[in-house]
């Protein structure tokens, strides 16, 4: 086992060398046949070109490798520019000398080429390719790490949200819970309706909830048996108005946004004895928008209470809502004397 790190770097190690190689080759034929002149033999051409190959390659993984981590990257910028002309111009002059060798040794010339163009032409190609090069290798590397960062971002967030939601989903788990507990013993009925609609709720949660997305009408079903079950923990004078109308088709909303709200109405309803204690809840669509209020009637006593802090549930649905609709929500909370009022807008679109 402690050798499958080494042989996973020998392969990719491996694997690099072979598409640089690749790489080089392809521009080398790229140059022979570009430069090719058929004033002299090909042979010239190949021979000329290659020598240019061996220089530029070299002062190319000089650059990258080392000039540019231990300069540019830590903002030596004089340090960086000075190094690169030094070694161009370095792999110039030997090119331009090598290049007289041939001329006279090898391809016997009979007009040779002075070494002061040989030079000027050098360190112009030999700049212009590791320039492209270059440029080209750090864009390339740009473009995969902002990839990369990308995909550790959705990663990120979809961690995030399954970590939100898990809070979530436990949470109404137990109340419901306990409300079956707190029924079981008054009538087998009451038990039977409760177990039905929990078991509605939890099958939702379970295996429809998994997806990033749901079905608008399937949120809106859920919210109806939610509300229902809601009520069965409530004592009978509590007036609950639900208005759910005009929902558009074919829209889908990420789950278990509204419900949030709504737990919150149940949970911070009054209860009064001489007075109505009442939640409202409007649900509506309109040009692919979701329009939704949620208004509970509270005790003046729990104005300190919801003032300094609206729960587990709201924080994380504010930061649900920054996360799968940016820019594409609002949320609204005011609390008014014995009245608790919030209202949500989502762009579906």
């Amino acid at each position: 086992m402690a050798l499958l790190p080494l042989k996973k770097y020998k392969f990719l190690k491996s694997r690099t060398f072979i598409y640089h190689s690749l790489f080089w080759v392809g521009i080398y034929l790229l140059w022979v046949v570009t430069f090719r002149s058929y004033s002299f033999p090909l042979t010239k051409t190949m021979t000329v070109e290659f020598c240019y190959l061996i220089f530029i390659t070299a002062d190319y993984y000089a650059i990258s490798n080392f000039i540019i981590p231990q300069f540019l990257l830590k903002r030596k910028y004089v340090l960086f520019v000075s190094a690169t002309l030094i070694i161009i111009t370095l792999s110039a002059w030997l090119r331009a000398l090598v290049a007289v060798q041939m001329n006279q040794h090898f391809f016997h010339a009979a007009q040779i080429t002075g070494f002061g163009t040989l030079y000027l032409n050098s360190i112009i190609n030999i700049s212009l390719w590791v320039l492209l090069i270059t440029m080209g290798k750090m864009i390339i590397d740009r473009i995969q790490t902002q990839q990369q960062l990308e995909l550790l971002e959705k990663e990120r967030i979809k961690n995030e949200l399954d970590y939100l939601k898990a809070q979530i989903n436990p949470h109404a788990l137990f109340n419901s819970l306990n409300t079956i507990y707190g029924h079981i013993d008054k009538s087998n009925q009451v038990a039977r309706n409760i177990l039905l609609q929990f078991s509605e709720l939890l099958r939702y949660q379970l295996y429809d909830c998994g997806a990033e997305k749901v079905s608008l009408e399937k949120e809106i079903e859920y919210i109806k048996n939610y509300v229902g079950f809601q009520r069965l923990r409530k004592d009978e004078k509590l007036v609950v108005d639900v208005d759910i109308k005009n929902i558009e088709t074919g829209l889908k909303i990420a789950p278990l946004l509204l419900v949030v709200l709504i737990e919150n109405a149940f949970k911070f309803v009054s209860n009064f004895s001489d007075k109505e204690n009442k939640i409202s809840i409007r649900i509506f669509t309109k040009d692919n928008r979701l329009h939704s209020s949620f208004i509970n009637t509270k005790e003046l006593r729990q104005a300190t209470i919801t003032n300094t802090s609206n729960g587990i549930g709201i924080t994380n649905l504010k930061r649900r809502l920054e996360l799968l609709y940016t820019h594409k929500n609002e949320l609204t909370i005011t609390i008014e004397n014995d009245v608790y009022k919030a209202n949500l807008i989502i762009d579906l679109t």
